[in-house]
């Protein structure tokens, strides 16, 4: 079954800074989408500046798992859309969040905390080695016991976020610093995969095992059933099994 996979980028980087141009001359979600392409995917792609904020309802309410990239304009982000996107993962769309997104208005209300952590940006960046902890999950299929990125902006505990579901990668940069790089979460219907290897000046996104990542959390998050409840607050104004009838005076 086709997978609609919707990679969602705030796209600004690309516009502004020559040094991310020239890393990602197709944006962000281009290298995205290039790198997962797949025929059970049929992918789209939106920004910050297009209609509707690059996710109108007709896009939204057509995807099934939704990637979420953004960093320099978190707040640009309308509340209205947080509350569509937000009413959409709990109803079941999978929510892939990469990278700087911990910080976005959308992963900080479905965490419900401020998801702070400690960070380090240098030209050249930090070694980055993930560990594959939890090596069973759908998320590591197919991959090694770890691997590397060769370089990264470091991305350091604690990490304001409430317990993992489930912890699947866990980060150690040469600095010495380590980091919860893999998590899940489910919320209402809807499973989301925290996935923080990612960076605009470095070549990340174009990496094959960062790919086949994105690709296992893309197939893992995405709905398994649609039947089912969606969870809302209803009125049942009959009791199950009836009223049982009073006893006389």
């Amino acid at each position: 079954m086709t997978i609609k996979v919707t990679i969602w980028n705030e796209g600004r980087h690309e516009q502004l800074h020559k040094e991310v141009q020239e890393i990602y001359p197709d944006r962000i979600d281009g290298a995205i989408a290039s790198g997962i392409a797949h025929p059970d995917f049929e992918i789209r792609r939106g920004t910050l500046d297009d209609p509707d904020e690059g996710l109108p309802d007709s896009v939204l309410d057509d995807t099934d798992v939704l990637l979420w990239w953004g960093h320099m304009a978190h707040e640009e982000v309308s509340d209205g859309l947080i509350d569509r996107v937000q009413q959409r993962v709990l109803k079941g769309m999978g929510l892939l969040m990469l990278h700087s997104g911990h910080h976005s208005k959308l992963f900080r209300r479905l965490m419900g905390t401020n998801a702070n952590l400690s960070w380090r940006e240098t030209p050249d960046g930090d070694l980055e080695r993930v560990w594959v902890v939890n090596p069973s999950h759908p998320i590591a299929e197919g991959l090694p016991p770890y691997f590397e990125v060769n370089a990264s902006e470091m991305y350091g505990e604690p990490f304001d976020i409430p317990q993992p579901d489930e912890l699947v990668f866990i980060s150690w940069y040469s600095g010495g610093e380590v980091f919860r790089s893999g998590c899940t979460f489910q919320r209402g219907r809807g499973r989301i995969f925290f996935f923080s290897p990612g960076h605009e000046t470095y070549p990340i996104y174009h990496d094959k095992t960062v790919h086949k990542v994105i690709s296992n959390g893309v197939r893992w998050a995405r709905q398994k059933h649609t039947d089912g409840r969606i969870l809302e607050n209803w009125h049942r104004a009959e009791p199950l099994h009836g009223r049982p009838d009073r006893p006389k005076a």
